[in-house]
């Protein structure tokens, strides 16, 4: 429908929308299995996506009417998303987005980027931020290297000075990972744990963890001692059984992670780390690096939440605006 473009208030920025990313929580907000925060419809459903600043409000600085940008849980307590041509959101959730970096890259980025980050520095021993040489001399296991936040989880820890190994549950997707950087492709159907023992000297320092019910008591298995499993989704099952003697004795930190609750250090570590690992050109989207799109024109949002609905491997976007 046709709306009237909304005002700023103080503090707060209009953003004129190019593209659109969908996530899976999206799709469930669309389909009115409801929204992850309780937001009553109804509800213009997407959290991320990029475009221009069109307004900006009294006590907004840093941007300009014209600045390229990405947002944030764009639709988190609130129900105007990315699915539109205007969105109001408060400064702090509008970065800037370099000259030269494609629109594509800054939708992408949101939920899948922010996740893979707090994924990546959520043991207790840190780093609380990734950089350059922040993981250096650590092993992180990225499992399902194909998906977006795998994808992006593989990205920002090559950038940070891993030593990345993946699974992957066909030979399409071990070149998906292959792509994004990984150094090790593991077939998700055979002895990952032997693979592992193969691969490294100790074990795993972190576990990115997208199906724990499956993968929980192999992930503390190959575990070094002090490792941490990052756990993003509650798994098909929506229970975990931990292998509890075995994680004490290794001294396992399991942290489980849901970015639209993260605190707000945590949230701004994030955001600043994703936006100089784009500004480095340490992550990209498409097929080069591993993250295949499949785009959409705006009256066809229905479709394209489909496409994720139907586990489209690689980026659902939506061209909102030219």
């Amino acid at each position: 429908m046709e709306r009237e473009i909304p005002d700023v208030g103080t503090g707060e920025v209009r953003v004129r929308m190019v593209v659109s990313g969908v996530n899976p929580t999206d799709v469930g907000a669309r389909s009115g299995r409801g929204t992850t925060d309780g937001t009553a419809g109804p509800h213009i459903p997407n959290q991320d996506g990029a475009g221009v600043v069109d307004a900006v409000g009294p006590g907004v600085d840093g941007l300009a009417v014209g600045d390229r940008v990405w947002v944030w849980d764009a639709a988190w307590m609130r129900s105007n998303g990315t699915a539109q041509e205007y969105v109001v959101l408060p400064r702090r959730q509008v970065v800037p987005l370099p000259d030269g970096v494609p629109f594509d890259v800054g939708a992408a980025l949101g939920i899948p980027a922010l996740t893979a980050h707090r994924a990546l520095t959520c043991a207790a021993e840190g780093p609380a931020q990734l950089e350059p040489g922040a993981l250096t001399g650590k092993v992180v296991l990225v499992v399902g290297g194909a998906g977006a936040v795998g994808n992006a989880a593989i990205q920002l820890a090559t950038w940070a000075g891993a030593r990345v190994l993946t699974t992957v549950t066909s030979a399409a997707k071990a070149e998906l990972a292959s792509a994004a950087g990984a150094d090790e492709v593991i077939d998700a159907t055979g002895d990952v744990a032997a693979e592992v023992r193969r691969a490294t000297t100790d074990g795993l320092d972190v576990v990115v963890e997208v199906a724990p019910s499956v993968n929980l008591m192999s992930d503390v298995e190959m575990l070094a001692p002090g490792g941490t499993i990052a756990i993003y989704t509650a798994g098909r099952e929506g229970k975990l059984t931990i292998p509890s003697f075995p994680s004490m004795v290794k001294n396992v930190q399991f942290q489980f992670i849901l970015t639209y609750t993260t605190s707000t250090q945590q949230k701004d570590h994030a955001v600043t780390a994703v936006s100089a690992a784009v500004a480095a050109g340490a992550f990209g989207v498409g097929d080069k690096h591993g993250l295949p799109i499949a785009r959409y024109p705006l009256r066809r949002t229905r479709e394209a939440h489909e496409a994720v609905e139907n586990h489209w491997v690689g980026k659902v976007l939506i061209d909102v605006t030219p």
